[in-house]
């Protein structure tokens, strides 16, 4: 099963081929905001993908019009809502810092802590 990791937290899981990085930021309990619920329609859950690049599914045009609303866009930025993992290796994302912020705004209970 492929193993993901969430930076800044440090925060690993392991899922099945074909999750989504947005589903298993949710299992993990990782702070991964997502606006639209994951149905492309936004930005808000963009992350960098630092290790595993080549293991997820390829960028559709939907996701590529979307992320064109995200900030600071990279070369290994994806929408996690998106990105399904679909090889059995070891992938590494940080959590844009937009993205913390709408899990925030989305929970507003759990900026104190």
């Amino acid at each position: 099963m492929p193993r993901i990791r969430f930076e800044p937290d440090g925060i690993e899981i392991e899922v099945k081929l074909g999750t989504t990085i947005l589903q298993a930021a949710e299992q993990a309990g990782a702070q991964l905001g997502s606006a639209c619920g994951g149905e492309c329609a936004c930005a808000t859950c963009h992350v960098y993908v630092s290790e595993g690049l080549d293991g997820l599914s390829d960028m559709d045009e939907c996701e590529e019009d979307n992320l064109d609303k995200a900030f600071d866009v990279r070369r290994n930025s994806r929408l996690a809502c998106q990105a399904r993992l679909q090889i059995e290796r070891a992938c590494v994302v940080t959590i844009s810092q937009a993205s913390r912020q709408t899990f925030l705004d989305e929970h507003p209970e759990l900026r104190q802590r």
